[in-house]
């Protein structure tokens, strides 16, 4: 019998649950969100939070890829585990490392939310009416190098702090224009600030976008226990589509100092997947699409992973490795 469908009298339900996450306001409703969830189908089980702020939320002043990249938004809450004091973390996807310690393993993948960009302005309804020169917002490489390549006529400025500081600048007029992602602002009633989602084929989005999971220690007397709680929250074709996308990502080392898209849809059986790594000046891109079988995620990574190389995606990589200026993860969830 599968662990989704065992009911509540077959598992080994605790009396507590507390559930790590950092302390931002979308990283509270997302673990706020995993708490009700659990609590409906366990309400024998108290459910709690534990908010955290992590080094990645102290260093407001580096790129992450100066000080130890995206395992510095999750490195605090898994120590809280490993104490426990914790019995599991939720994250955003997109900031968990592909590289996870020994011991430690994702337990569930959500049911993804949009996962575009979004285009937020006060002044201008897309990227096409920024006029030339206008400044643009964004902490990702990623985000830069497609704009960069689509319109070399914007300024392109890292955009700090959390999603409500990011906004914030915005309205202070410090950019014409903002690139978050849509996911977040949808999360936390904002979608009205969205004047424009941005289609795959113009940004290509980050793998595991819109995407949130839940982390814990495998290596715990109870592992497996907690692993069947929790499979009721998994959605199988989310975690199908980023576990191909997080494959490529990890092929090419996983790294936040690079501008890299993986982005996977699945439809019945199938799965397509698309990629691509560039240049932060958006100058040299590699691309790549493919269909297959969506239950062999990672062999369709690496399928596309092969046909970036092909298109020298070292070499682009390679360039990216001694760029000066490097602004990807500077804040999570954006």
């Amino acid at each position: 019998m599968k662990a989704s469908e065992l009911t509540p009298n077959e598992l080994n339900i605790p009396a507590r649950l507390v559930i790590a996450t950092r302390e931002s306001r979308l990283a509270m409703w997302q673990a706020e969100h995993v708490r009700a969830r659990l609590a409906a189908l366990y309400p024998q089980c108290s459910v709690e939070i534990l908010g955290m702020t992590t080094r990645g939320d102290q260093i407001l002043d580096r790129a992450l890829s100066k000080v130890g990249g995206k395992g510095l938004f999750v490195k605090e809450l898994e120590v809280a585990m490993e104490e426990g004091r914790a019995d599991l973390a939720v994250h955003s996807l997109k900031d968990v490392p592909m590289e996870l310690p020994e011991g430690y393993s994702l337990a569930a993948i959500l049911e993804r939310e949009d996962p575009r960009d979004a285009f937020v302005s006060n002044d201008y309804a897309s990227l096409a009416e920024l006029p030339h020169g206008a400044v643009v917002g964004t902490s990702s490489l990623r985000r830069q190098s497609l704009i960069a390549a689509r319109y070399p006529h914007l300024t392109i400025l890292p955009l700090r702090g959390n999603l409500d500081t990011r906004l914030g600048k915005l309205d202070r007029g410090d950019y014409a224009a903002i690139i978050l992602a849509a996911a977040g602002l949808k999360r936390l009633g904002l979608a009205s600030r969205i004047r424009a989602v941005l289609a795959p084929e113009d940004s290509l989005p980050a793998a595991g976008q819109g995407a949130m999971a839940i982390e814990i220690r495998s290596g715990r007397v109870d592992g497996a226990d907690l692993v069947r709680l929790l499979a009721p929250l998994n959605h199988t074709a989310t975690a199908q589509a980023v576990t191909a996308e997080r494959k490529v990502s990890k092929i090419f080392g996983g790294s936040c100092q690079i501008p890299l898209a993986a982005f996977a849809t699945v439809e019945g059986e199938q799965m397509r997947l698309r990629a691509m790594v560039a240049t932060p000046d958006g100058a040299r891109m590699a691309s790549a699409d493919v269909s297959g079988p969506a239950g062999a995620p990672e062999q369709l990574g690496e399928q596309v992973a092969e046909l970036l190389r092909g298109q020298d995606a070292a070499g682009i990589l390679a360039s990216c490795a001694v760029t000066p200026d490097n602004h990807e993860g500077l804040a999570p969830h954006a």
